[in-house]
C-alpha cells in the first residue's frame, strides 16, 4: 500500500483508526481470513465522504465490512481498503413510529430498540448476526421476515462522494438480492417503519425466533449463516442431505450435522477450507441434481 495514500487518509482520520495489514479473521464471523492492507475505521457520515471521495479519485479498491456476517476472505487477505463502521457509526433514533439507524448498527440493537418502543415488525431480523448496511445490500431475513418489508428509505453514498437517498421500491429488492449488488453505493442510513404493538407479544415473537435458532442451526460453531441461496422451488439444505453430503468436511470446515445448509468452521477451518468444501457442495448438487447452488456468502481475495 503506497504510503502516500495513508498520508492523504490521515488528513481525515486519525492514525489510531488506520489499521495496516489488519488480520480479517477478527472482523469475519468464519473467523478466518487474512490481513487486510489498510483497515479504516469509519465513525461518521463525513468521513465517509471524505475517504469515499479519496480512494475513487486515486482508483484504490475497496470493500465494506460491517459484522463481517456473510463474507468469507482468502488466506492470503485483502490488498486493498476495508471500510468499517465503527460502533460509534451505529445510532438508533426513534422518530414515532420510524427508526432512523446508522449502518454500522447490528440487527440485535435495532430489534433491541423497536422492543424498548413497542414497535412490531422487526422480530425476524433479531438473531440475524449482521450489521445494517450488509442486511439492506443482500435483503437480509428469516422465518418469513426480510429488510424490504420494514425498509422505507436508504441514505447511500456514491463513489464519487455524492450523497442519494432511494425508497424501498427503488432499492429494487428481491430475495438475497438489492440494487446494491450492481450499483457500487454505500449504505449511510435506513429509515425503518414498524407499526405499534403489545410489548410482551413482541418479547415472547423474539424469544420464539431465538428457540428456534437455537435449536435448528449450529450457533456454536463459526460459520456465516446460510451458506447457499435458497434454489427456486427447493431448499439447499435439503438437496444437500439428500445427497448424503451432512457432515462432509474439508480440511476443518464441514457441512453441519445440525443443519445441511450451514457450512462451518468446526475444527480452525482455513478459509481455502471453507470454499473447497463450498465447491464440492456445488459440484455434487449439481451432478445429482442438476441444480447449481447459488452461495449467499461473499467470496473476497484470492482463492486459486
Amino acid at each position: 500500500m503506497r504510503q502516500g495514500l495513508i498520508q492523504k487518509i490521515s488528513q481525515y482520520i486519525p492514525e489510531n483508526r488506520i489499521l495496516r495489514q489488519e488480520p480479517m479473521r477478527l472482523h469475519t464471523t468464519f473467523r478466518v481470513g487474512g490481513p487486510a492492507a489498510l483497515f479504516l475505521e469509519l465513525q461518521s457520515e463525513q468521513e465517509f465522504r471524505d475517504i469515499l471521495t479519496l480512494l475513487h479519485a486515486e482508483e484504490e479498491d475497496y470493500f465494506t465490512v460491517g459484522n463481517g456476517s456473510n463474507l468469507l476472505i482468502s488466506d492470503t487477505g485483502y490488498n486493498g481498503v476495508i471500510l468499517h463502521p465503527s460502533k460509534n457509526f451505529g445510532d438508533v433514533r426513534v422518530e414515532g413510529e420510524r427508526l432512523i439507524c446508522e449502518s454500522g448498527a447490528t440487527l440485535a440493537a435495532i430489534a433491541r430498540t423497536a422492543l424498548e418502543q413497542e414497535l412490531t415488525g422487526f422480530e425476524f431480523a433479531a438473531g440475524i448476526p449482521g450489521s445494517l448496511g450488509g442486511a439492506i445490500v443482500m435483503n437480509a431475513g428469516a422465518y418469513d421476515g426480510e429488510m424490504k418489508q420494514v425498509v422505507e428509505t436508504v441514505k447511500l453514498i456514491t463513489p464519487e462522494g455524492e450523497i442519494i437517498t432511494k425508497d424501498s421500491e427503488e432499492m429494487e429488492f428481491s430475495y438475497r438480492h438489492s440494487i446494491l449488488k450492481e450499483k457500487p453505493y454505500l449504505v449511510l442510513s435506513v429509515t425503518i417503519k414498524l407499526r405499534k404493538g403489545e410489548k410482551e407479544q413482541i418479547k415472547a415473537r423474539m424469544e420464539e425466533l431465538a428457540q428456534k435458532r437455537r435449536e435448528k442451526q449450529p450457533l456454536e460453531y463459526p460459520s456465516a449463516g446460510s451458506t447457499f441461496k435458497r434454489p427456486e422451488g427447493d431448499f439447499a439444505a435439503k438437496l444437500i442431505q439428500d445427497a448424503g453430503l451432512r457432515g462432509l468436511m474439508v480440511g476443518g470446515a464441514q457441512v453441519s450435522e445440525k443443519h445441511c445448509g450451514f457450512v462451518i468452521n468446526k475444527d480452525q477451518a482455513t478459509a481455502k477450507d471453507i470454499y473447497e468444501l463450498m465447491k464440492r457442495v456445488q459440484e455434487q448438487i449439481k451432478e445429482k441434481y442438476g441444480v447449481m447452488l447459488e452461495p449467499e456468502v461473499i467470496c473476497l481475495g484470492d482463492f486459486q
